[in-house]
């Protein structure tokens, strides 16, 4: 089976990248190197460094393809209040590019990585018949990117799958953006002996889903023949815990005695986020595998052998007003 993943050489792509190659799969991928790292990417990965906008490319280079995975993004939920255009024109554009080549070269099956952020403002724990509410721009463009998929999908007779992750952590996460990854954000500030940043009260939840407890599931989205035309959320039940308390786990493992810096909400947060994992567990057989104590070992020792990074900022803010969060425009981290 040749598979193609966009995003290869991100936290999740790189993952799955990994995964097929054991299994002496051919893989191919895409990247352009904003949001990961080339040292992610295995040398027997066929890797293409170009953004998935450029449909030409991704037009040639999906010939003879099995199963495309697409899991490139950038992944800014809070930065795209405040940059919309660029998220949305990297999630829909880009996403409408790789399924258009895929249609056109006749792939076999599509499977897009979607996000818990589109669910938004609605009642947790959220569940796939849900009605979707999203409240950013980031959640909007990938309830939107869904919906085209499933019509090229469903017009030129292509199998595909979306999956639904959220709150990925584990190791090869990008940890010097200031924009999202929170985990790695804390972990690679006390490694530089400075306090962390949380917004708010830091009483916001999530459910953080350890990367090795992801990968099975996606790949029985991609492989199962019986299993399609679904909508899965890929992720824990448990694990919910405040954004407070996520930062004491961290302090404790590192043995850093000060408080974080705390600063306003961010504009349209979710305050609850969480999913419901009964579809995952009934036709993917999803089970926790890590604990979140074990996935932030993983990170520290992640971080602390690769060296601790200082911040960039790659990403251009479009829109500037009181509601601007200052640790972006005054680049505090």
């Amino acid at each position: 089976m040749h598979i193609f993943i966009t995003g290869v050489a991100g936290f999740l792509g790189s993952h799955l990248a990994d995964y097929y190659l054991e299994k002496n799969f051919k893989v191919s991928g895409n990247d352009n190197l904003i949001g990961g790292y080339k040292d992610n990417v295995d040398d027997r990965v066929n890797f293409y460094n170009f953004d998935c906008e450029d449909f030409s490319k991704m037009n040639e280079l999906l010939k003879g393809v099995d199963v495309v995975v697409h899991a490139a993004a950038f992944a800014h939920e809070g930065l795209s209040v405040f940059s919309p255009h660029l998220i949305c024109k990297n999630i829909i554009s880009g996403s409408t590019s790789v399924f258009s080549a895929a249609a056109n070269n006749k792939v076999k099956r599509i499977v897009f990585c979607s996000s818990m952020a589109r669910y938004g403002s609605i009642e947790p724990p959220f569940k796939e018949n849900d009605t979707p509410n999203p409240i950013d721009p980031y959640g909007i463009a990938k309830l939107a990117a869904e919906k085209i998929l499933i019509n090229i999908c469903e017009v030129h007779d292509i199998e595909y799958n979306i999956a639904v992750p959220h709150n990925i952590i584990g190791n090869k996460q990008r940890y010097d953006d200031p924009f999202r990854n929170v985990a790695s954000i804390m972990i690679n500030l006390i490694l530089q002996n400075k306090q962390p940043i949380i917004y708010g009260d830091g009483e916001q939840k999530r459910s953080f889903s350890d990367i090795a407890d992801c990968i099975f599931c996606i790949d029985k989205l991609v492989r199962n023949s019986k299993i399609k035309s679904e909508i899965v959320n890929i992720g824990p039940d448990d694990n919910y815990i405040s954004i407070n308390e996520l930062y004491k786990i961290i302090s404790n493992k590192l043995k850093f005695n000060r408080e974080p810096r705390y600063f306003p909400d961010r504009t349209n947060e979710v305050k609850f986020a969480n999913c419901s994992a009964e579809k995952s567990k009934k036709i993917l057989g999803y089970k926790k595998i890590k604990n979140i104590e074990e996935s932030i070992d993983d990170i520290i020792t992640y971080i602390k052998n690769r060296g601790v990074k200082e911040f960039s900022y790659d990403y251009d803010l479009e829109i500037f007003n009181d509601k601007t969060p200052d640790t972006w425009k005054k680049k505090i981290f």
